[in-house]
């Protein structure tokens, strides 16, 4: 991905992989505070949380409770939907 990136954007790997790295440690930070990361005509990334519920074990068919959790989801945004489903070219 990294390759990709830079050689897109028209700058060396090590830029890149820079860049990156800051724009991921700032939305893994700012998710895990509680916050909304919004990047327009791609997405948003934000925490996700689950309520406890009963499920079953596949093996055995027994109920079994599954505990509560959090998870970062991305909410995608319409260009993107529509660029991944209607087969438009991406910017």
């Amino acid at each position: 991905m990294i390759s990709a990136v830079a050689d897109r954007a028209e700058t060396d790997k090590k830029t890149a992989e820079a860049v990156l790295g800051a724009f991921f440690d700032h939305a893994a930070e700012q998710v895990k505070s509680g916050e909304k990361v919004a990047w327009p005509g791609f997405g948003t990334f934000s925490m996700g949380e689950r309520g406890p519920r009963t499920g079953r074990n596949p093996q055995t068919g027994e109920s079994i409770q599954i505990k509560k959790s959090r998870s970062v989801k991305l909410s995608t945004a319409a260009p993107m939907k529509e660029w991944l489903l209607g087969g438009s070219k991406k910017r």
